[in-house]
């Protein structure tokens, strides 16, 4: 039998309890952005490691451009990118608040509608506008791994902007 002094014991565990915790910090490592390859400004895919916390925000909606219009008129919420700008500035309004910013995004979902301006197709590069002012920009590089598609309709008749998103930290 095999006889271990309590003094090598106790090393012994300090030792291992020092490796596990050097290893579990380095497992908790950043967010990981995948790079799409291009100079386009989504990621790939973004890796969340163990010990961060996910947050799934719900879908936010556009503030009316102009209350006074007609409500669900275009000049009501505006066009695309007005309606856009407007989302983000919701949603980072909301994230203030969780003490979250937009570098924490990790994934989104951008829903639009058709514009009847556009011949009923989405506004594609009106919301690109837009979005391209918050992400892949030199103060806030992180990229969101995104989908963006088109849907039928939202909420309020004239809304063509919703976007969800989710987030680690």
């Amino acid at each position: 039998m095999i006889r271990v002094s309590r003094f090598r014991f106790l090393v012994a565990v300090a030792s291992c309890a020092a490796i596990l915790a050097l290893a579990g910090s380095t497992h908790a490592a950043d967010v990981v952005h995948h790079s799409n390859g291009t100079n386009f400004p989504i990621a790939r895919a973004v890796e969340v490691p163990a010990g961060k916390t996910i947050y799934f925000h719900s879908g936010m909606t556009p503030a009316p451009a102009d209350p006074k219009a007609t409500p669900g008129s275009p000049e009501y919420w505006g066009d695309t990118k007005t309606q856009t700008l407007s989302v983000f500035a919701r949603i980072k309004e909301s994230l203030d608040k969780l003490g979250l910013g937009f570098g924490d995004v990790v994934g989104m979902t951008v829903y639009l509608v058709g514009d009847p301006a556009k011949g009923g197709r989405m506004d594609f590069d009106g919301m690109m506008a837009a979005y391209s002012t918050f992400f892949g920009t030199k103060e806030q590089p992180n990229l969101p791994a995104r989908s963006t598609v088109q849907v039928v309709g939202l909420v309020q008749p004239g809304m063509m902007v919703e976007i969800e998103v989710q987030l680690a930290k």
